[in-house]
């Protein structure tokens, strides 16, 4: 199947192919008819899938044209780095059309925001915290909303932003045609589509929280102390002696954590940055570009960037600190294996992590495989020993994604028990 068998109008195939496509994945193929047909559409897809084109390019064509001053298609969207990241797919595709798109979201200063929205505006990708501000001052104007599309939804109630969300669809137009994108299907998010959805068109390319099937995934044994001196021992030999690797997406579980690993890297002689919550967005957007043009081999980010980054071409994940959320693995590994690429994901797993490990893998269906640790040495530069995340953390509750051994009666850190823990 072809971009032009879908009813794209021959403009939008252009650019498509100007950018390196030529075939659509499923879930374009599966969504952009019913969307181009007018339809709500409910939609299950991994990160990495190609969603954001699926949603992009009907709604371009929908469009035809700009018209008047107010926004006639909102998007909306979890993290800023997602919504920056949906503002350059709309600039892309429409590239041979005169549409004019805006993006709007925190961190930064409003007023440029402000202005850009009074110039004109055809699609509006917002962050919701931001958008309703700029809304309930009458400084953005969401009357012509004529599309609403709900990108990675799950991540937004998980971010705690159902509230806000429920105050912007009380303000928008009825009527309208509404998209609902999510990696999950949570009890929440059913309730959600329930509400908003009107007969939605069903497409699901993926089986929830699956793996990409193209991430070769591997876990290695080590001592929570050791993970800094077997990550530059990764980073100086590979996985497997394949030679050096030449880039890596690392993930910790905390900011601090971030820093902390971010600042040993460095002293190890490999280029490193870190993103996350606390870094202002100019200092975020500058990473991310020095990272997406080789200038780092490094980039260390908190579950801020499981989500959003589309970086082309890389060839490493490395989960540094297991997530307690096991849906935030298949995000995370999601980063690496995109467009058609293969990739490889690496978890780095302490004995205390070892039943967030069976968690992950539970939701997955799919065994991790560990692998024989390489031998490593332990650099004098790293000597600053690596404490517990957070003081809060060793404090939480027993469940099951933090149980800790006991002291009286250590957990053996031998092979896995199958069926249960």
């Amino acid at each position: 199947m072809k971009f032009n068998d879908l009813g794209l109008k021959p403009e939008l195939v252009l650019a498509v192919a100007a950018h390196g496509y030529t075939q659509p994945t499923p879930i374009q193929a599966e969504a952009i008819p019913p969307v181009l047909a007018g339809r709500d559409l409910l939609a299950g897809a991994q990160t990495g899938t190609g969603k954001t084109a699926a949603f992009v390019l009907p709604l371009l064509q929908l469009l035809a044209g700009p018209a008047g001053r107010a926004p006639r298609v909102l998007i909306l969207a979890p993290t800023r780095e997602l919504a920056a990241q949906i503002l350059e797919s709309i600039r892309v595709y429409g590239a041979n059309t005169q549409l004019r798109a805006r993006v709007v979201f925190g961190g930064v200063g409003e007023q440029p925001q402000i202005d850009s929205l009074r110039s004109g505006c055809d699609l509006l990708v917002a962050t919701p915290g931001r958008l309703l501000d700029l809304a309930e001052r009458r400084l953005a104007d969401l009357s012509g909303i004529r599309h609403l599309v709900l990108d990675e939804a799950d991540r937004m109630l998980d971010m705690g932003f159902i509230h806000d969300i429920r105050r912007i669809l009380r303000v928008l137009p009825a009527g309208r045609q509404n998209l609902l994108f999510s990696a999950t299907y949570t009890p929440d998010i059913r309730a959600l589509a329930a509400r908003i959805l009107v007969n939605p068109v069903r497409v699901e390319v993926t089986p929830s929280n699956s793996a990409v099937e193209r991430v070769v995934q591997r876990a290695f044994r080590v001592a929570r102390d050791d993970k800094r001196h077997l990550l530059v021992h990764l980073f100086e030999n590979g996985a497997n002696g394949e030679g050096p690797w030449t880039q890596a997406l690392v993930f910790t579980r905390t900011k601090h954590g971030a820093n902390r690993l971010s600042e040993q890297l460095e002293r190890a002689g490999i280029r490193s940055a870190a993103i996350h919550g606390n870094k202002s967005q100019s200092a975020r957007i500058r990473a991310l570009a020095d990272f997406k043009a080789g200038k780092l081999t490094a980039l260390v980010a908190t579950e801020v960037a499981s989500r959003g980054l589309d970086i082309r071409e890389l060839p490493q994940v490395v989960n540094f600190d297991l997530p307690h959320v096991p849906e935030d693995y298949v995000h995370r590994i999601g980063r690496t294996a995109r467009a058609g690429q293969d990739g490889h994901a690496v978890s780095l797993v302490c004995e205390e992590e070892a039943p967030l490990l069976r968690d992950i893998e539970r939701t997955m269906r799919q065994a991790v495989p560990f692998a024989p640790t390489p031998a490593f040495t332990r650099s004098a530069v790293l000597a600053t020993p690596v404490r517990p995340a957070t003081a809060a953390a060793s404090r939480a509750p027993a469940g099951p994604s933090n149980r800790r051994p006991s002291r009286a009666a250590p957990r053996s850190y031998g092979p896995r028990r199958r069926g249960g823990r």
